[in-house]
């Protein structure tokens, strides 16, 4: 007779406890930034909705970033470094290819020997990251859990790139998940359409930069097709997140989408015909678009700013490279 195999399951709900966040030491203005791609203060203030970006020191690294971001996190959650069992990082701009940045965080922020390992889903990525974080939870696989987006960009932008390098910060955000009495964090909606990889992304791959045929690797994006995408596409998949949740738009408490370009946030509150009473995340005015970072970075701001929306209903949105997209209704702690 075959032995019969134990099969864990875990808690019934899980909810995000706490934020964390950690940005880059300077405040980089438009001013700084016109000159390599001939424009203005102006013209990126009309069609991004920023303001300032905050740009990290040469010497600080996504790694740095995302364990400040951590020990925040956990530190506000009340749960022990040491009870923390997975560690996810959602980034696209580790220093190196490996080791992942998720074990070397988890070493500095007192959660070894958590299980640890890196996601590359862009600017979806940390909506990856909780839906990973919920699942592995209530499966039994953890019992708590650190998601941390973050990212050096500044890293990967060419100042003269006239398509992305002025939208670009860095920064990182973490929250710990863990269970809970009542659902915390509803039902992900989440895909990707392989088919416009090319719409954002790397311009050069590393071995062609080695080989020399290329220059160092920069992001590009065309504007056009990502706005049209974002607008009209991933709205449909903000609705679908409200719906799948079993609530209405006017059951939520604050709105944040990655911070991607103001014209796309508004843009997307006009289309799900959000009440006044939402509060939106806007840190893309003085963070600019930290992708994988965005979402924690705006929630953590909403937060400090808002301290009334603890306990309300949050609906956010990642969508990026890839295409790739992810969107749940989390409870705010």
């Amino acid at each position: 007779m075959t032995p019969q195999l134990i099969q864990p399951t875990g808690a019934a709900h899980t909810r995000i406890y706490a934020y964390g966040a950690a940005r880059g030491e300077n405040a980089v203005p438009n001013e700084d930034l016109i000159e390599p791609i001939n424009s203005s203060d102006e013209w990126i203030r009309q069609r991004t909705g920023i303001i300032t970006r905050v740009r990290a020191d040469a010497g600080t690294t996504a790694i740095d970033l995302a364990a400040d971001a951590a020990s925040e996190a956990i530190q506000r959650s009340g749960i022990a470094a040491d009870k923390i069992d997975a560690v996810i990082v959602a980034t696209i701009s580790n220093p190196k290819q490996t080791p992942s940045v998720s074990a070397i965080v988890a070493d500095r922020v007192g959660a070894n020997p958590a299980a640890a390992y890196d996601l590359n889903a862009a600017c979806a990525g940390f909506a990856y990251g909780v839906a990973q974080a919920d699942a592995l939870i209530r499966a039994g696989a953890a019992h708590y859990a650190v998601v941390i987006g973050t990212e050096k960009l500044s890293d990967v932008v060419d100042p003269t790139d006239r398509s992305i390098s002025f939208l670009l910060g860095d920064g990182a955000g973490a929250v710990v998940v863990g269970p809970s009495e009542t659902p915390g964090i509803g039902p992900t909606i989440w895909g990707s359409d392989g088919s416009k990889a090319d719409a954002v992304g790397m311009n050069h791959t590393l071995t062609e930069f080695r080989d020399g045929v290329a220059p160092w690797p920069t992001l590009r994006q065309e504007g056009p097709t990502v706005f049209r995408w974002a607008v009209w596409e991933m709205v449909k998949v903000a609705r679908q997140a409200i719906e799948a949740a079993g609530i209405t738009p006017d059951d939520l408490a604050a709105f944040v989408p990655h911070q991607a370009n103001m014209r796309i946030i508004d843009e997307f509150a006009k289309q799900l015909k959000l009440p006044e009473s939402v509060v939106i995340g806007r840190d893309i005015e003085t963070t600019g678009n930290t992708s994988a970072a965005s979402i924690p970075l705006a929630t953590h701001r909403l937060l400090e700013e808002h301290p009334e929306l603890s306990g309300g209903l949050a609906l956010q949105i990642g969508f990026g490279a890839g295409l790739v997209f992810g969107a749940q209704v989390v409870v705010l702690p």
